[in-house]
């Protein structure tokens, strides 16, 4: 697997259209969940779109690294997802982590914040996150605010 951190401006027109494919076909299909994926937040100058591309150059995992202020205060992961071809092998680990190291690295300072999804609270918990809220509904799904905690 091959990790690609990429600003906006350094997409070309087929990974973009790769990532938004992936993301549209699980987040709005998959989850049967209308809402509004283009958001401009990908556009933002200091978005970092960490992808996970096969040998064949096949997209297999994304996350979407903001900067703070954009979602939250904290800097925040999301849009986080691994092709259904994909799953059971393993990649939704090293790529949260991926994105994590981004966003401490790229904002030493000010600590990272999510809305997960309620079901993933004990694999975010894995990696360091503790809910920071109550359960809540957006775009009718159960999600949860979750901070990192780097201690």
């Amino acid at each position: 697997m091959q990790w690609q951190y990429l600003p906006f401006n350094q997409l070309s027109a087929n990974t973009l259209y790769d990532i938004l494919k992936l993301r549209v076909d699980v987040f709005v299909v998959e989850q049967a969940c209308a809402y509004p994926e283009l958001d401009d937040k990908d556009r933002h100058p200091e978005t970092i779109h960490l992808l996970g591309v096969s040998a064949n150059g096949e997209l297999q995992a994304y996350a979407r690294i903001l900067p703070p202020g954009l979602s939250y205060p904290e800097a925040s992961i999301g849009r986080v997802v691994v092709a259904p071809n994909a799953r059971g092998k393993g990649l939704a680990t090293p790529l949260m982590q991926g994105a994590i190291e981004a966003a401490l690295n790229t904002w030493p300072s000010v600590g990272i914040q999510i809305g997960a999804q309620d079901y993933l609270k004990t694999f975010y918990q894995s990696l360091g996150f503790v809910a920071c809220s109550e359960m809540y509904l957006e775009d009718g799904i159960p999600h949860l605010d979750m901070r990192y905690n780097s201690q």
